[in-house]
């Protein structure tokens, strides 16, 4: 079968055109070496099929460091419950579909059913499989703040405060003028727009490439001493200014430099780099099965916004952790009182994602320290990527889901791929409430 032809793919890419669900039937890295219609590159790597394989093999259009396992395995025996995946949801112009189903036919990887600490359900499509890394794009912003908390809890970051009070390289930038809080909630009003489809955007032309996540002719082969703007840190200071017309915290914009900037912050008041920060004080307390690694930029410092990478299950030992309230294997990984300030949102929380254009048709109540809230009440919020990376934390349900997909359209607003999947785990998270599942 001949390979869509670039402008196809970028209408798919874009949301115009659709693309074909379920199985992947266009030839993705075929024979050794691979045929060159079939050959993902740089420049393609988040194009659908392309990213079919891509996502789960990101370390070889990108470039990345470790983030080690460390100590005993946490095991997770299971699944316990398999005919959860035969359960039927309403699936748009589909009909009804099986929680399989759905989510195959709407681009995922890997679907993953956790219910205190029981795997109750987990299913592989296209080849992806329990011990295939993928890449989490955004949901990285939120594993980020994570770890951020213990040096607020530790009083050495005052949320109040301005970034550039640790980082003086800040001055004078967008980020000059904000509070850290404001960082954490993406309401910093700056001067710079998120933008994943416009090749002709700030987003396409400047920060993709400093980010090493997008593709420019020639911008991988830029030197340090040639480029004022190299790696990531150097657009924040030298790009990014003020909007005069949004006052700080009073809109919600969702804007990946914000969490690029926590990621800063860390390195530089921590005294490590990133990688070193997150394997210490986070990934090595998970009882990880496998290694993690995370893409770098174009300096080679780590991609705090979103270039995470792990398993499946280890995704879910995560988000287990968060759904405890910062607690694993008898352990107090995050202090409690900086998981639960995830749900504590406010009427000015609530009041910028109402106002949000973009967000106004999503089931979103608030996005708050980088984790996007459905229902404070229930506890019930996510961690979120583009191109449809999930993990899903209910704590009445006492339940944590994980996916991964390779979705063809990057945003999640507006996305039928992205709330389908999404509708179906709030539904099955609200039947576990009413009826536990089994030990």
């Amino acid at each position: 079968m001949k390979m869509l032809p670039f402008a196809a793919l970028l209408l798919v890419l874009v949301g115009v055109l659709p693309a074909a669900a379920g199985e992947v039937d266009v030839p993705v890295m075929v024979g050794v070496p691979p045929a060159r219609d079939s050959q993902v590159t740089m420049a393609n790597y988040r194009d659908y099929p392309m990213n079919v394989w891509a996502f789960r093999n990101a370390g070889a259009p990108l470039n990345v460091v470790m983030i080690p396992r460390e100590g005993d395995i946490y095991r997770l025996p299971g699944p316990l419950r398999p005919e959860l995946g035969e359960r039927l949801y309403a699936s748009g112009d589909a009909g009804e579909q099986t929680f399989d189903e759905l989510f195959q036919s709407n681009y995922a990887d890997g679907v993953l059913v956790m219910q205190g600490n029981r795997l109750l359900h987990e299913a592989y499509f296209n080849g992806f499989n329990g011990r295939s890394q993928h890449i989490w794009f955004s949901m990285t912003k939120s594993l980020v703040s994570t770890a951020f908390g213990l040096l607020v809890e530790q009083g050495k970051i005052d949320l109040a405060a301005s970034p550039a009070k640790y980082i003086p390289e800040l001055k004078g930038s967008g980020f000059e003028r904000v509070t850290i809080q404001q960082v954490l909630d993406h309401a910093t009003a700056i001067d710079f727009k998120e933008n994943y489809t416009d090749p002709d955007s700030e987003f396409f032309r400047f920060y993709a490439p400093a980010l090493n996540m997008g593709w420019l002719p020639g911008a991988a082969d830029v030197q340090p001493g040639d480029a004022e703007i190299y790696g990531v840190q150097d657009f924040l200071v030298k790009f990014i200014k003020p909007d005069p017309a949004v006052k700080p915290g009073e809109a919600f914009d969702y804007n990946s430099s914000n969490a690029d900037v926590l990621g800063w912050l860390i390195a530089r008041v921590s005294g490590q780099p990133l990688q070193d920060y997150l394997q210490e004080n986070l990934w090595s307390r998970l009882g990880a099965e496998h290694d993690a690694y995370i893409a770098v930029d174009r300096a080679y410092m780590p991609v705090a916004t979103g270039g995470m990478n792990s398993t499946l299950r280890d995704a879910a030992r995560f988000g287990m952790m968060i759904r405890d309230r910062g607690e694993f294997r008898g352990e107090q990984v995050i202090p409690a009182p900086w998981i639960d300030a995830i749900v504590e949102v406010n009427d000015q929380l609530r009041a910028n994602m109402a106002a949000n254009a973009k967000y106004q048709e999503e089931p979103w109540t608030a996005y708050h320290n980088m984790w996007w809230i459905l229902d404070e009440q229930a506890q019930e919020f996510c961690a979120v990527g583009i191109h449809g990376q999930v993990i899903y934390i209910n704590r009445s349900a006492d339940t944590v889901m994980v996916w991964f997909s390779s979705q063809p359209v990057a945003s999640a607003a507006r996305n039928p791929a992205f709330r389908a999947k999404l509708a179906a785990a709030r539904e099955l998270a609200a039947s576990l409430v009413r009826k536990p599942a089994l030990s």
